[in-house]
């Protein structure tokens, strides 16, 4: 298991743009799986939506593509480097992520060919698929 700090020796994020509190499985390369606990007090409820808070999708893509980018990162080959994001595909979006939920973030590496990559990613809550896509990473 990976605490904050030594997911933040693998990735580039700092809060309040980190979106991964623990990583509790790792494959180097293969695939990670992270949690990110939605706390009422994150700063993007103040907007989203005044009176019905609800984590905005494209930030649930985001820390899947953090837990990604600690798998792919972890790999020797790549210690020291930056993902980006090459694609996003085939994002279905099937619940709302509210304050108190517990956000599990799953993404193997299904595909990789020198710095890019492609992950399958999905994020639940309490077992209930909250989003899935598939993910392209390009590593500078």
């Amino acid at each position: 298991m990976l605490n904050t700090k030594e997911i933040m020796e693998i990735i580039p994020h700092r809060q309040p743009f980190l979106l991964v509190d623990v990583i509790d499985e790792l494959e180097p390369g293969i695939r990670a799986v992270g949690r990110k606990n939605v706390s009422y007090n994150e700063p993007y409820f103040a907007g989203h939506f005044p009176g019905e808070p609800v984590m905005p999708g494209v930030l649930q893509i985001e820390a899947l593509a953090q837990v990604g980018a600690v798998a792919i990162l972890s790999l020797e080959e790549f210690k020291g480097k930056t993902v980006y994001f090459g694609g996003i595909n085939s994002a279905k979006f099937k619940k709302k992520v509210v304050p108190g939920d517990v956000l599990t973030l799953e993404c193997e590496i299904i595909k990789r060919k020198g710095p890019v990559g492609v992950g399958k990613a999905t994020a639940s809550v309490d077992g209930k698929v909250a989003v899935m896509a598939e993910l392209t990473f390009m590593i500078g």
